[in-house]
Parts: structure tokens; C-alpha cells; sequence
């Protein structure tokens, strides 16, 4: 195999630290560009004296200048609740992250693959959601710095290659779950199974029947390194997430169950224009680069529940110190 140097931006993130493993496991050289809205270095802490890993503190909105091989674009705040504390700046990520990182492609001729979102679809109309969706998005909503900031990435991707030729890679991302992801990051998984670990009260908004689609991270990142190695000319975009669908309700009380927890469900008001379906059809990254999810999502809440059993007790153990 021909060894790459490999650039991930947001690679201390939840989603990039496991990526910048992945591609160090088989062997790449990987320099990760992280500012740490949302990222740790605590994340890639098992990779900080591997030879073959280097971290450095940037920001996308600034231009890059990193001598590599091809790039994964990671580097957004993914939590709605983060990317609305700070909306200017999610877009600024979203938009002039893209365009750095392409006009460092173009620059290069390297190959550069932008982690989309299935928030380009807003809140469907469609269900599943294809890829030959356009969507139905709010471009004044409170989500729309997230939504219409990915969705204006993906054109500008599309533009870079149509005029620059830039060789690209666009991959929609679905609900994804596992460990690294922040305890309070206010997405449904990691939050649900922390309130259920404390024994606190599973918060849920609506009334529990709008549906995800959860896929494991380490399926996600397997995804991404196909889709990034395929040599057929295919560009996406593609969906990458887990078709098995459940309800918000289902879930809690899966984890309720998975947890042994006797934490009590209530219910709170919908956030506005959030979605009441998610779901992905994976046909086209089953027939284009051969990737379909693997791990269950009870098998995936078990191993998430043992993570995230061990922050709870790391936490405690240094308050009581």
C-alpha cells in the first residue's frame, strides 16, 4: 500500500480523531488541524507519540499551508446547540473553510473530501432521504448557519471541480453516535445515556415519535476512507449513515434498558424546524464504493454506555481528590 501523508481538519474532534486512527492504523502519515471549539486533544491523546501523527492548532476560516496528500474536511461544529452559539462562525467554518481547503486542492491537484451533513435535507419532505433529494430547508431558521452553511459547501465543492477540476469527494452524514463524543454535547445519544448513567430525568423534545437513523462511528469512518480511496470517478454526493430507523422514544427507552437505569422520561417542546424524520437510503455507496453499516445499535449503545461510564467515573474520581 502507498503511503500517504494525510491532512484532517477538525481531526481532534469526535469524528476526526477517529478518522486520524483509522488512517494511521493503515499505515499514512496524518497531520491534524484542529482549533478546539469542539475538539480535544484529549482525543487523539493515544496518538500524540506515534511518529507517524502530528497535531497543530488552526483554524480553517484561515488559509492553509500543509504539504500533503489529500485532505478530509471534518473541521464544523456538528451539535445544533453549539453551531447556534456561535452561528457567524459556524457558517464563516462551513463556507471559508471550504474554500481554503479546495484552494489549497486546486493549488496542489490533491484530492480533497468535505464531510457534509444529512442537514442538507432540512426537514424532509422525502423519506427516506436519496441523494436526488434537494431538501426542504429554513435559510432564516435558527439552523440554517449549520444547514444552508454545508449546503453552500457542497456547491462550492461541485464549482471547484467543474472549473478547477479539482478532484473531490462528498459524503452526507447521518445521525452518528459512539465514544469521544462530548458527554454534554446536546446531541441525542451521548445525551440520553449520560441523564440515564446519573439517574436523571431523559429529556425528550416533542413527543418522542420524530426518528433517527444511528450509525457507529467506526462503521462512518470506514465509509469515509472507501469513498476517499475509490478510483471510479465517483465523486457523491453520498449518503453515509445507518438505514435501520427508531423513534426518539424508542431509543430512550433502549438505553433505559441497556443502562438499568430508573431515570423518568420528559417530554419538553420541539426546537423549531427540527426534523420529524431521518433516514437514509445507502444504495448508492452499496453499489459505488461497497459500503454498508456493520455494527448493530445495541451492540454500538453498549460500547458508548462503557465510554461514557468510564468519563463519569474519571470525573469523580478527580472531584474527590
Amino acid at each position: 500500500m502507498h503511503k500517504k501523508k494525510v491532512l484532517v481538519t477538525g481531526g481532534a474532534g469526535f469524528i476526526g480523531s477517529h478518522l486520524c486512527e483509522a488512517l494511521i492504523n493503515k499505515g499514512h502519515e496524518v497531520i491534524s488541524v484542529d482549533n478546539y471549539f469542539t475538539g480535544s486533544v484529549a482525543n487523539v491523546a493515544g496518538l500524540l507519540n506515534h511518529h507517524n501523527f502530528k497535531l497543530i492548532k488552526h483554524d480553517v476560516v484561515n488559509p492553509l499551508y500543509f504539504e500533503v496528500d489529500e485532505i478530509y474536511n471534518l473541521a464544523c461544529p456538528a451539535s445544533p446547540a453549539l453551531c447556534q452559539s456561535n452561528p457567524v462562525y459556524t457558517t464563516n467554518t462551513c463556507v471559508l473553510g471550504a474554500i481554503n481547503v479546495l484552494e489549497y486542492a486546486r493549488k496542489s491537484k490533491v484530492c480533497v473530501l468535505q464531510a457534509s451533513t444529512s442537514e442538507v435535507y432540512g426537514d424532509p419532505l422525502c423519506h427516506p432521504q436519496r441523494e436526488s433529494y434537494s431538501g426542504n430547508v429554513n435559510p432564516v431558521g435558527p439552523r440554517s448557519c449549520y444547514d444552508e452553511g454545508k449546503r453552500c459547501a457542497e456547491t462550492i465543492f461541485m464549482n471547484y471541480h467543474l472549473q478547477h477540476s479539482v478532484p473531490i469527494r462528498i459524503v452526507r452524514i447521518f445521525n452518528t453516535y459512539g465514544p469521544r463524543m462530548r458527554p454534554n454535547d446536546g446531541r441525542v445519544v451521548s445525551t440520553f445515556i449520560m441523564q440515564a448513567l446519573k439517574g436523571e430525568d431523559i429529556t425528550i423534545y416533542g413527543n418522542g415519535q420524530q426518528t433517527r437513523s444511528f450509525c457507529f462511528v467506526g462503521d462512518l469512518v470506514d465509509g469515509l476512507i472507501k469513498m476517499m480511496e475509490n478510483k471510479s470517478g465517483f465523486i457523491g454526493p453520498v449518503n453515509m449513515g445507518n438505514p435501520c430507523e427508531i423513534s426518539i422514544i424508542e431509543l430512550a427507552e433502549k438505553i433505559l434498558s441497556l443502562t438499568g437505569s430508573r431515570s423518568k422520561l420528559i417530554f419538553l417542546p420541539l426546537p423549531h424546524d427540527d426534523p420529524k424524520k431521518r433516514k437514509p437510503t445507502v444504495d448508492t455507496a452499496r453499489e459505488k464504493i461497497r459500503w454498508t453499516p456493520n455494527i448493530a445499535l445495541e451492540e454500538g449503545l453498549k460500547i458508548s454506555i462503557d465510554y461514557y461510564g468510564q468519563v463519569l467515573r474519571q470525573v469523580t474520581s478527580e472531584t474527590s481528590v
